[in-house]
Formats: structure tokens, sequence, C-alpha cells
């Protein structure tokens, strides 16, 4: 595998003000990231760029809303913290300087029990739970690429939600490091979590009245 071709920087401290001013075909660290001051929300996968999708629907902000509250407040007094995003979440492979991490994702909704994994900019390691709620724009490339991240790091779990199919899919990261589905959980059906013992969620409070 060829080595990666970092991005030229002349300047550490320069800002990059426009999304079109990156190179697509380099790669770039989160050291790059921090100085991109576009509108844009993007997201490193192994260096390269995937640009996120415009604002989430309406319907997808109420799903991803109802969740946080159902686990925020299940979290109440807990050591778990809840995060939704914007919140970077850095994968570091082997050092965890800026300059050396390629992969920066903005899961939806995650929940960090480790604390020092916290700093100011966000979560450095993996979260022990991530959702995601599945938007038009997300592609099938995409979605594999943050499947293998998720289980290359170790998230212990990971939620696929869907508002379209008003369903919830689960894999859980077993002993040999890979991740387990569960079925599709559908309406007028509960959920439990591995990661949260004693937390559970009735489909029902999720999609009931979102259209």
């Amino acid at each position: 595998m060829s080595e990666p071709v970092p991005y030229p920087v002349l300047n550490d401290d320069e800002p990059v003000r426009q999304f079109n001013e990156l190179d697509a075909s380099l790669t770039y660290s989160y050291a790059n990231y921090l100085n991109w001051l576009f509108p844009e929300r993007v997201e490193l996968i192994a260096g390269k760029i995937f640009k996120m999708s415009p604002a989430p629907s309406r319907a997808h902000q109420e799903v991803a809303g109802r969740i946080f509250l159902k686990i925020g407040n299940f979290l109440e007094g807990k050591q778990c913290k809840i995060y939704s995003a914007p919140f970077d979440v850095r994968f570091p492979k082997e050092s965890k300087a800026d300059k050396n991490v390629y992969t920066v994702l903005q899961p939806d909704i995650c929940v960090i029990c480790d604390k020092s994994k916290l700093d100011a900019r966000g979560c450095i390691g993996a979260p022990d739970l991530v959702v995601e709620i599945l938007s038009p724009g997300n592609t099938k490339t995409e979605l594999l690429h943050k499947y293998r991240i998720y289980e290359e790091f170790g998230v212990k779990e990971y939620w696929v939600v869907s508002h379209g199919d008003q369903s919830i899919l689960i894999y859980t990261l077993n002993e040999m490091g890979k991740f387990e589905p569960s079925k599709i959980f559908a309406l007028s059906e509960k959920i439990t979590s591995t990661v949260l013992p004693g937390f559970e969620l009735a489909l029902n409070d999720v999609f009931e009245d979102v259209d």
C-alpha cells in the first residue's frame, strides 16, 4: 500500500476558508482539519474527505432527539457521558498527535464511559456506543467505511437507525473484535444495550408520530 500524500501545509496557522480549496486526492490529518473554517461539515476517513449531508431533516432531528433524551435521562448520575453531533471523535492508530490522526467522525449520538478519552475538542478513541441515523444522502461506501472503523477501533455497540423503515439494527462487538448483528427491531418492540445494563428503549417511543 502506497504512503499517503500529505497535505502540503505552507503555514501551519493559515486557515482554509472555502471547501473548494481542498484537494480530494490528498490525504489530510486532524491537524489540517482544525484549520478548516468553511461552513460545510466534513468527516475524515483514513485521511480522505467525506462531505456530510446538509442540515438533517426534521424527522432525522426528531428521531435523534428522542433517542438522545431517553439515553441521557438513563445516564443521569452515572459515569458515562452522551454527546450529539456535531461532536468530533478522533480515531488514532498509533500516535494521538493531531498530525498523525487521519480519521475524524461525527456520529449522530455517542456514549463514552472512559472519561480519559474526553478533552476540550471532543473524544479521542472509540466511544462505547455509537448511534447513526440514516439519511438519504448516506452512501453504501460511507456506511461501509464507518462500520469498518467502528469495528476496527473497538466500538462496543453500534446502532443503525432507519427512520424510513422505522427500525433499528444493533451491532455488538464480540470477543474476537468483530461485529455481530442483531435481528432488525421494528415498531412495538423494545431494545436493550450491553453497554448500558438496565436500559430499555421502545421503538414506538422513537418513531411514533414522526413523519
